[in-house]
């Protein structure tokens, strides 16, 4: 078994990817990490090669910059990267700034995933989608593709367009200030005792069900919705599609039209910081040059694995790859019947129940506001796909009716992306 893993926040990843491959996966394989940077090369190597002998199974990590070599027979590719997201991203708020105060422009725009930055986001994104993707049609035209690139619904739609099996993992929607976990500390429930329905489009999830020993707990967390408990925008998303927004509120919101009390971040967070990097990279280097059987080289991997991201794209691709019974929250992949109000190609996000590595649709229903407006967005999510890959009509079509947009010049809006379109010409090649 192969893995290519492709990506810069790959290396970040690597600890907790080799602990669920070797540990608790037992699997042997044969990992090869894309990385053009030799001292880097030398970390990777040296700390796979200490973990791999601390698991005793015959598998081995190679890091080379040579991309055919990295994907040639590849079973699975796990893909992980953007394009210069920080710096990109600053100069598109920028562009989208006004002149002072009193014309702030156009910077509630500045976001993420959606709006007009998040489309700039993805046309960027499909550059290198699109270029990963040409070289594994020629190298591993039967890779399974576990895809963790941002916008996760879009950079999806692309490698599925392109003729691969692909599963996203974003930002989970069990953590953070509104994930199941907060949920559950304000009713004074374990999260290990309940039973939740979380379902939706990537970045747009919403808790559909939660119950524990067969008791509905939603009434309750309704009413603390109702009474602001859970934020303003909770409430508000409640009111308007009779369900409570999991995960960071602030993710629905940047698929929706501008709010007045929500201002997307300035200097929102892509990877890793310097500092973060520096002590990953220290951390790697007292594995690799203790072992990882030497005490100091045992409590490097603890801090590795204590700051590594939740999500566990090894674990998902190795059900997948070894037909295995797995059940996993918070899964983008196209729909196929698991959220039955949407069409079987949206890209959703829902909990994925795999039987034998089939995937068993859950059949979850949405409430009919909720239908409406996912089928809003991931008809822009798709159409923003299409056009990363070089389809000028879809990126016209998606500005004309993205809900993010609503309000606005569209006219204006399309000149404004053309000519942001011509600040990355370096990039967007394909348009």
């Amino acid at each position: 078994m192969k893995f290519a893993l492709i990506g810069q926040d790959i290396p970040a990843l690597i600890p907790t990817l080799l602990a669920d491959l070797l540990f608790a996966g037992k699997q042997a394989a044969d990992v090869w990490v894309e990385e053009k940077n030799q001292a880097m090369q030398d970390v990777l190597q040296r700390y796979g090669k200490a973990i791999i002998e601390k698991s005793g199974l015959a598998a081995g990590l190679t890091a080379d910059g040579d991309r055919a070599a990295v994907l040639s027979g590849a079973d699975c590719v796990i893909y992980a990267g953007d394009c210069m997201a920080a710096s990109r991203f600053r100069q598109d708020r920028e562009a989208l700034s006004g002149s002072g105060e009193d014309d702030p422009g156009l910077t509630d725009q500045a976001r993420v995933n959606g709006g007009i930055e998040g489309l700039l986001h993805t046309l960027r994104q499909g550059e290198v989608v699109m270029t990963l993707c040409e070289a594994m049609q020629q190298h591993c035209p039967q890779a399974l593709v576990i895809n963790l690139g941002q916008p996760v619904a879009r950079t999806t739609a692309i490698f599925e367009a392109q003729g691969f099996r692909c599963f996203g993992l974003g930002r989970t929607p069990l953590k953070g200030a509104n994930g199941l976990d907060s949920l559950c500390k304000k009713l004074h429930v374990p999260e290990k005792d309940v039973q939740a329905t979380i379902a939706g489009l990537p970045g747009f999830s919403f808790l559909l069900g939660l119950k524990k020993d067969g008791v509905d707990l939603m009434p309750k967390l309704r009413k603390l919705a109702q009474k602001d408990e859970l934020g303003r925008l909770t409430r508000r998303w409640l009111d308007w599609y009779e369900a409570i927004a999991v995960g960071d509120v602030t993710d629905h919101a940047e698929f929706l039209p501008a709010q007045e009390d929500y201002i997307p971040e300035e200097e929102p967070t892509f990877g890793e910081s310097v500092e973060q990097r520096k002590e990953r990279i220290l951390h790697m280097n007292t594995v690799g040059d203790k072992g990882a059987a030497d005490r100091e080289g045992m409590m490097a991997q603890l801090v590795l694995l204590s700051k590594a991201p939740p999500i566990r794209p090894m674990q998902l691709a190795l059900a997948l790859l070894r037909e295995d019974g797995l059940t996993v929250d918070g899964v983008t992949r196209r729909n196929d019947g698991e959220l039955p109000q949407l069409p079987k190609y949206a890209i959703i996000e829902a909990r994925l129940t795999l039987q034998k590595g089939q995937v068993m649709p859950h059949g979850t229903q949405l409430p009919a506001p909720l239908v409406e407006i996912c089928g809003e967005i991931d008809e822009t999510n798709r159409l923003a796909a299409k056009a990363a890959m070089g389809d000028r009509s879809a990126l016209r079509e998606c500005i004309e009716i993205d809900p993010a947009l609503s309000g606005l010049d569209r006219l204006y809006c399309q000149e404004l992306v053309d000519k942001m379109i011509e600040l990355h010409d370096d990039v967007i090649t394909r348009l």
